[in-house]
């Protein structure tokens, strides 16, 4: 009998294989958690480790936001839109994120040859992707706070909040949102192979538009009103921008908060299911047809 190393406790051998493969709860627990935190790893070292993405991913989005501003500068438009840009700028960089690095990621993992070992492994593939939406969080709430802080400096930007506890609850439920409809994407980008690439570029500016990421999402009327009920970016911005600006901002034509909280929290709950089942189909067809893509015709 081999000598263990220091530290390592020996675990009985099971007489069969189902035996071997028969855990406890803990153990799956323990397991699941150990993927969350392997595929949150890179997300966040990789920030501090390549410093150029910190340029890129801050310094040139940063221009974008200062453009709007100047436009509404010129214009003389109330003060509280510059408000509007600058939280537009920060969620910006969660949508990015969303659509880049959760999005099409299982794509690119299947390309790389990783996809197979993702469903080969005693993990959960939701742990897979929870794992890379918290990375996600992480690295993507660095150019958010660097965003909102340096605009609000450099261009004033005076802030009434009068709920915070809301505010900080809508800017929870507006992430679990948005990542939960990126667990949802990876899936179909998955299913839908090479068009993947096409439709990553064809949701990003139409998104921004109809966002309302530069301006109310309410002066768009009824294109609003439908973004209002189908993207979490729309609503999380306008709940925020009524909770940011209490006391500046005039009737929005949209949702009070509280209501706009309700959308979010029925969008998670939506998303994350919608994301499950079409992982399971993912799965049922890597195992019972031995491939991992499908076109649908």
């Amino acid at each position: 009998m081999s000598a263990l190393a220091p530290g390592v406790l020996a675990r009985p051998l099971a007489d069969t294989p189902a035996a071997s493969a028969d855990w406890d709860r803990r153990r799956i627990l323990a397991v699941n958690l150990r993927a969350v935190r392997g595929r949150a790893y890179p997300r966040v070292t990789g920030l501090f480790r390549e410093k150029s993405w910190l340029f890129f991913e801050i310094v040139l989005p940063f221009l974008t936001t200062s453009a709007f501003v100047f436009v509404y500068q010129t214009l003389q438009a109330p003060a509280q839109y510059i408000g509007f840009v600058v939280v537009g700028g920060a969620m910006t960089a969660f949508w990015l994120n969303v659509i880049w690095m959760m999005a099409a990621q299982l794509y690119w993992e299947k390309d790389q040859g990783n996809l197979e070992l993702y469903f080969a492994s005693p993990v959960n593939m939701m742990s897979v992707l929870l794992g890379m939406a918290v990375g996600g969080m992480v690295m993507s709430a660095t150019r958010a706070s660097v965003i909102l802080v340096v605009g609000t400096l450099v261009y004033g930007v005076q802030f009434s909040v009068e709920q915070w506890g809301l505010l900080l609850l809508v800017f929870f439920l507006t992430l679990t949102a948005l990542y939960g409809l990126g667990m949802m994407l990876s899936s179909l980008f998955v299913l839908w192979g090479r068009e993947a690439w096409h439709l990553t570029q064809l949701l990003q500016e139409p998104v921004y538009f109809v966002s309302g990421l530069n301006f109310p999402v309410g002066k768009l009327g009824i294109i609003g009103a439908l973004a209002i009920a189908t993207i979490p970016l729309a609503v999380g911005l306008d709940a925020m921008r009524q909770l940011a600006f209490a006391d500046t901002i005039g009737p929005t034509g949209t949702p009070p908060p509280e209501v706009e909280a309700l959308i979010l929290l029925a969008m998670t709950v939506v998303f994350t299911w919608l994301a499950r089942t079409m992982l399971r189909v993912l799965e049922r067809m890597a195992r019972e047809q031995g491939r991992l893509s499908a076109r649908w015709r």
